[in-house]
């Protein structure tokens, strides 16, 4: 699974040709939350409080290309949360 950003320890993944709705993966430690890219509402996961919104934070800036990316099957890496 390809990694899009990184930053304060929380690593975003994609997977192309995964499910819907079309989603982004976050990791931090040993927590992990699935975020819509539409909604920005985590689905499935257990990311706590704090790390979901810095997820949720960066997802917001990214949005557009995110979906694009989804849509399109395009890897581009993204710089992290300032």
């Amino acid at each position: 699974m390809p990694v899009v950003s990184i930053f304060y320890g929380i690593i975003i993944k994609m997977f192309f040709r995964d499910h819907n709705p079309p989603h982004l993966h976050a990791v931090y430690g040993e927590f992990n939350g699935l975020i819509d890219l539409r909604t920005l509402e985590m689905f499935e996961g257990d990311l706590p409080p704090r790390a979901y919104e810095l997820v949720r934070e960066w997802a917001k800036n990214y949005q557009e290309i995110l979906l694009e990316m989804w849509e399109n099957q395009e890897f581009k890496k993204l710089p992290g949360l300032k």
